[in-house]
């Protein structure tokens, strides 16, 4: 308030010191002196008056907004108050009900003990008078109740037994008399029906050439054919000192097959080199999926079944290049279905569904060792993929005791002429197997690892070349994925001596001259 006084009188002392400069040279100074300051009053005044005002309306305004503020506190401090007055109110009602609750709980309790007292009452009488009644039956029968119970109990049991064993050799007499007989007759008249050679598991193939000469142009400069030879089919081949011969080594049939015609090929063709080497193993490669699948076709005309699924043609004919416990898997497979066929037809059964589930029984062996599963689950799985019933799938799966139970009189009889064809003496050996399922885990376990494309067991185990994919697997990274595969084989595998393990990377560049 001060400061606008004083600004206004400073603006009116100016105005009158301009007015006296500039009429200084006036001819009445003293009227214009008057003249002057009057309006110099006139101005203060109107000034002075204007500042009030607005100080007043500025006071006015800052005192009712004061007043709002406090009024507005006012009711909120009297709204708390009304709410710790009403939950006070509310603690104080449900204090009154948990003490009214607590006197009721009291009383129930107090209730609760009287009858319990009551029952403990009652249930003294009762024992007593079961004690009283039991003294008096000891007395009339002349026997303690432990001694009652067991002889009760003795005569019970030897009562059972006799009838038990009275039952039992009834049944064991009449099970003799009439199962024996037709299962040995049924059993012999298949067997009589079906006469199979027992085929040898052989892990190797020879390949004759016409002069030890060749053997320089297969081994090729520094090895490269041999090594591209090996690296194209995945198998191990040996070139040694014996006269006229090569042996190719792989525990894969279809494999070993495979790089036996095209070595034939290659030594008749007389070109080997690398590029011609591969160009040939892709062909036979094509020809020997034709083959299985003529082998399959054959083996559906063989077992009396039709109309089976082409993928399922192709699996029957790698069986040919498969075995299980030296047995060979295409001929076993085959036995089984004629065994149950023959079971069948004599048991009054559904003869097509038997020789059906008989030829799918181990149809999963084709491909166990590329696919994770026991071969009954996979034989199950293909089954179900290609439209088979439950019941057939029941089937395969329950041909092997502890998988599956049957589930109709079908099933048993493919389990019966399974047992048959692998209890035929000579027909299989243990210890092939076992090494022919290691060599499978091995390449199982480097194929699970990123970037690995094939792997192939070669030198009977004892080494794994694993072929990776160039733009996944750089130099460095080839060494490390060698050595984690290394450390899997030795916690998953048992085996004897040491495996090496070879990690194959290889970029190609190619073109084309025109």
């Amino acid at each position: 308030m001060g400061a606008i006084i004083i600004g206004v009188l400073a603006a009116i002392t100016g105005y009158v010191l301009r007015l006296v400069y500039a009429k200084v040279n006036a001819k009445s100074a003293e009227q214009v002196s008057e003249r002057i300051i009057k309006e110099a009053k006139m101005v203060a005044e109107t000034k002075t008056k204007e500042a009030l005002l607005e100080a007043k309306v500025i006071v006015d305004k800052e005192r009712k907004e004061f007043e709002h503020e406090i009024k507005e506190r006012k009711q909120s401090v009297q709204n708390m108050e009304n709410r710790i007055n009403q939950r006070e109110e509310n603690l104080e009602r449900k204090m009154d009900a948990i003490d009214r609750k607590e006197k009721d709980l009291a009383g129930k309790e107090k209730e609760i003990s009287n009858k319990e007292n009551h029952l403990t009452m009652k249930f003294s009488e009762v024992d007593k008078i079961k004690e009283e009644q039991k003294k008096v039956l000891e007395c009339m029968s002349g026997m303690t109740r432990e001694e009652a119970k067991k002889t009760l109990v003795n005569e019970m049991e030897k009562e059972a037994r006799q009838d038990a064993a009275i039952l039992a050799q009834k049944l064991e007499q009449e099970t003799r008399e009439n199962a024996d007989k037709k299962s040995k007759e049924i059993l012999s008249i298949a067997i009589q029906r079906i006469a199979a050679d027992h085929t040898a598991d052989i892990t190797t193939s020879t390949v004759q050439i016409p002069s030890d000469e060749i053997k320089g142009r297969i081994i090729g400069r520094e090895g490269r054919n041999i090594r591209a030879f090996e690296q194209a089919t995945g198998v191990d081949l040996i070139v040694d000192d014996t006269p006229e011969a090569i042996t190719i080594s792989a525990f894969d049939g279809v494999r070993r097959q495979t790089a036996k015609i095209a070595l034939e090929r290659l030594i008749a063709d007389g070109r080997i080199h690398p590029a011609r080497i591969e160009e040939v193993v892709a062909k036979v490669k094509k020809e020997m999926d034709q083959h299985l699948k003529e082998i399959g076709e054959q083996a559906a005309i063989d077992a009396g079944v039709p109309g089976l699924n082409l993928e399922i043609v192709k699996l029957l004919g790698k069986l040919k290049y498969r075995t299980s416990y030296g047995q060979n898997q295409l001929q076993h497979t085959l036995e089984v279905t004629w065994l149950a066929g023959a079971i069948a037809g004599e048991l009054g059964l559904d003869v097509m569904f038997c020789k059906k589930a008989a030829l799918l029984h181990d149809i999963g062996k084709a491909v166990d060792h590329e696919v994770e599963g026991t071969h009954h689950q996979i034989s199950a799985d293909i089954a179900k993929k290609y439209g088979e019933s439950q019941k057939m799938i029941n089937a395969i799966l329950s041909h092997h005791e502890g998988i599956e139970a049957p589930a109709s009189p079908e099933a048993f009889v493919i389990a019966a002429a399974d047992a048959i064809s692998a209890a035929r003496p000579g027909a299989r050996r243990e210890s092939v197997e076992h090494y022919l399922k290691r060599l499978e885990k091995l390449e199982k376990v480097a194929k699970e690892f990123q970037g690995v494309s094939l792997a192939y067991a070669v030198q009977a185990g004892r080494e794994v070349r694993i072929l990776v994919e160039p733009e996944h697997v750089d130099d460095k990274q080839a060494q490390v994925l060698a050595h984690d595969i290394a450390k899997k084989v030795e916690q998953e595998l048992e085996y004897p001596g040491q495996i090496k393990i070879t990690v194959i990377r290889e970029t190609r560049a190619q073109d084309i001259a025109k």
